[in-house]
């Protein structure tokens, strides 16, 4: 039986080096989809490894979060509002951090490709901006006179031009490519809405109606098209169309027919167009990703290749010193492992498809464990191997078991949705705290400890953090009552949602709604890609809103007696449906307002009553600010959020495995290096372990604990590997070009937005 190594050995890098490291560049730029031309020299290539170190990349996103964050302390602030100069000079800090970043990016790559890309062209241009802004901001503000930072709007866009927001820039790019025929479809939509709009005014403009308000209605025709505008988004049904139907019923048929065609057919290609288009160049940006890691590995391996057999390949000593700058954290087993399945002839060297499937190969999350005996079976070998001990383990190993415990957390359930101050509820919670510590005492004696609450076991951390947490705040309300007879509400707070939390677990125990929730955290790199897409365009959009309508709209706390609490600080909106609604909070006046003012017309319920307040307080030109935000989020960011969410929800929920997963699997069946069913069972957890959980030695002398193996899941680490597997069907990823083994080839640096 093969026994892998325990540890990772010191091995001596070979003379030449450089080559190494070069060759390892070129594999991690192709494992994380790194897209970089860098200069080869010794030199660049240690710099740009070092452009590329974890530390540095958080060291950007650090700078990038601070400078977003200052608008939390500009006017208008959030946060007591700082000085101009303590801002500005915090601004200055991280626009010297982002100078210094992208000159570390210069020194890596050759001069003629850093200013023909054109990310770092608009990087220049923001951060001079920036500093042209600041500049004259402070010197107008010190002079007394008024300023508006334009140049905030462009913050975010530093999220989307940094080389590490490649993701991001390809789903703009993607948006942008697409949007010629989404216009088409919108132009269309937009003539719709005109038609039946310029119908309702010839229909109702002369009827003399009125709304509830005593308005008139359907009288002028940009009102018209606003209304039906809204109506589209159903948040003004059946409103809108209620003083036409009071006055006849044959006018029901107008809006039916408007909904059915703009609302359901209309939205419905829309979806399908933006979707359709979005994913057609998507698909070629994938096409190009793959490409660019193919000819990665083509050029690693030309740095690679000796005369082993009869063809060019790599042997075993050089994959070896790669791997150990590659995957410096692996252990030498899992080395061996990866390369039993890359050289399954067992010849001693892999060829050139074999290699170019490293990246791949690499990014398979492989959970490493030791097998090792209980410390009781140590220390009270007596006790521990009784007949007693040994039923035990047998019943909380058994189903049963897991079950009976679901039970209780049904009952508890119940119980919490009973009243608390009933003393019975009250102590009944005790006791299902203490059935809940058994829980975890009982599995702890039937598992070895460490690895009981090693990296990959989620739910066994999740399970113990909310029993202790719960047990510790149950007991601190229960020690101010006892003494005081006070009772902490924010306590309560706290138990009652550590109850509800433990609820949760009952999920893990449904087959179908753990493979429901496992694919939704397999898809989370995804979904984040578009939760920093939101954000960039939440806060372009916050920007504007508040140099536009900050201080318009004001809030009074629910116990002042201010009069101008009946209409939000404003005498414009007396008698609005803003004011009546008390929407007095969703206003401008900072940052967090702003964002969540963008959430609710994000919601569009209601939007359009939010737009008709600040429209009233400025200008019914500003119904464009809100209308172009709805276009942008709603109609296409949102529809392509949706689409693309479920098409990655099918794949990860139908797709089988990939080949090399299956290969990878086979071989440690093979080897006899899976884990036991007898282990802990990961569950839920498979969709969150880590690559590695190496425990260190162990600590009986007398067994030695031998390494296994287990696939921890489908689970993609970059979602360029979710991308290539949701277009695996169109992409020939094993069709290597002969030319593309020419050292002198250009890697694709993609452009900005």
């Amino acid at each position: 039986m093969w026994t892998p190594q325990e540890s990772t050995p010191n091995l001596q890098r070979p003379e030449g080096c450089k080559d190494f490291d070069l060759a390892a560049a070129y594999v991690s730029d192709a494992q994380y989809n790194r897209n970089t031309f860098f200069d080869t020299s010794p030199q660049a290539v240690r710099l740009y490894q070092l452009y590329n170190h974890r530390g540095m990349k958080i060291f950007i996103y650090l700078f990038i979060i601070v400078d977003l964050g200052l608008a939390v302390f500009e006017e208008p602030a959030l946060i007591p509002e700082m000085p101009i100069w303590a801002t500005s000079v915090v601004e200055l800090i991280c626009l010297i951090a982002f100078t210094a970043r992208l000159i570390h990016y210069a020194k890596v790559i050759p001069h003629d490709k850093f200013w023909l890309d054109p990310k770092n062209i608009f990087i220049i241009v923001i951060i001079s901006l920036s500093l042209i802004d600041m500049i004259t901001y402070v010197g107008l503000k010190t002079a007394g006179h008024f300023a508006v930072r334009w140049s905030r709007v462009l913050r975010p866009l530093l999220l989307v031009n940094i080389t590490e927001g490649r993701q991001l820039r390809r789903a703009f790019r993607s948006i942008r490519n697409a949007l010629p025929q989404i216009l088409y479809v919108f132009f269309l939509f937009m003539f719709s809405v005109l038609m039946f709009s310029l119908m309702a005014l010839k229909l109702f403009g002369k009827r003399r109606l009125e709304t509830v308000e005593g308005t008139q209605y359907f009288t002028n025709f940009l009102e018209i098209v606003f209304e039906l505008y809204v109506l589209v988004t159903t948040a003004n049904s059946p409103d809108v169309m209620m003083p036409a139907y009071n006055h006849s019923s044959f006018f029901a048929v107008f809006f039916i027919v408007y909904i059915l065609i703009n609302t359901y057919i209309f939205m419905s290609v829309f979806l399908a167009v933006v979707y359709n288009n979005y994913k057609k160049y998507l698909k070629e940006e994938v096409r190009q990703l793959v490409k660019a890691k193919r000819r990665k590995m083509l050029r690693a391996f030309s740095v690679l290749q000796s005369g082993v057999g009869q063809e060019p390949a790599v042997s075993k000593t050089h994959w070896n010193q790669l791997m150990c700058l590659v995957q410096p954290g692996i252990s030498s087993g899992h080395r061996e492992l990866l390369w039993s399945v890359s050289d399954d002839g067992k010849k001693g060297y892999i060829g050139k498809m074999a290699f170019v499937q490293l990246p791949d190969l690499l990014n398979i999350q492989v959970i490493t464990m030791k097998s090792r005996p209980h410390p009781l079976k140590t220390w009270l070998p007596g006790v521990y191997n009784s007949t007693g001990s040994r039923l035990v383990r047998r019943v909380v190993q058994h189903r049963v078991f897991v079950y009976i415990y679901d039970l209780i957390i049904l009952v508890n359930a119940v119980f919490i949705g009973l009243d608390e101050e009933n003393p019975l509820i009250s102590n009944a919670e005790w006791v299902f705290l203490a059935l809940y510590l058994l829980e975890i005492l009982l599995k702890l004696y039937t598992w070895e400890p460490r690895a009981f609450f090693s990296k990959n076991q989620f739910w066994n951390w999740f399970d113990t953090v909310i029993i202790i947490a719960a047990l510790i705040a149950t007991i601190a309300n229960w020690a101010l009552k006892s003494s005081a007879g006070y009772t902490s509400r924010q306590i309560l707070d706290i138990v009652f949602i550590l109850r509800v939390f433990r609820l949760i677990r009952v999920v893990d125990s449904i087959k179908r709604f753990r493979a429901i929730i496992n694919t939704l955290i397999k898809i989370w790199p995804t979904i984040l890609t578009f939760g920093q897409l939101i954000l960039v365009v939440y806060y372009i959009f916050a920007m504007v809103g508040m140099e536009l309508f900050k201080n318009k709209v004001h809030f009074y706390a629910p116990d002042s007696t201010d009069p101008d609490k009946e209409y939000c600080g404003n005498p414009l909106l007396k008698g609005t449906t803003f004011a009546k609604n008390n929407y007095c909070k969703n206003n401008f006046n900072d940052v967090a307002s702003s964002f969540i003012l963008l959430l609710e017309l994000t919601v569009v319920n209601q939007w359009h009553v939010l737009a008709s307040g600040f429209t009233t307080v400025t200008h019914v030109s500003a119904r464009i600010f809100f209308v172009l935000f709805h276009i942008v989020v709603v109609i296409i960011i949102i529809n392509i959020f949706v689409a693309f969410v479920l098409e990655a929800f099918f794949v990860e929920y139908t797709v089988d495995k990939s080949d090399l997963q299956t290969s990878l699997e086979k071989k440690i069946e093979e080897l006899e290096l899976n884990f036991s069913l007898d282990e802990p069972g990961p569950n839920l957890v498979e969709a969150i372990e880590t690559n590695d959980d190496d425990l260190g030695p162990s600590q009986t002398p007398k067994e030695k604990p031998s390494l296994m193996f287990k696939i921890a899941s489908r689970r993609y680490k970059t979602v360029d590997g979710l991308l290539q597997r949701m277009f695996e069907a169109d992409l020939s990823l094993d069709d290597v070009d002969e030319d593309d083994e020419n050292p002198t080839f250009s890697n694709p640096v993609f452009g900005s937005v």
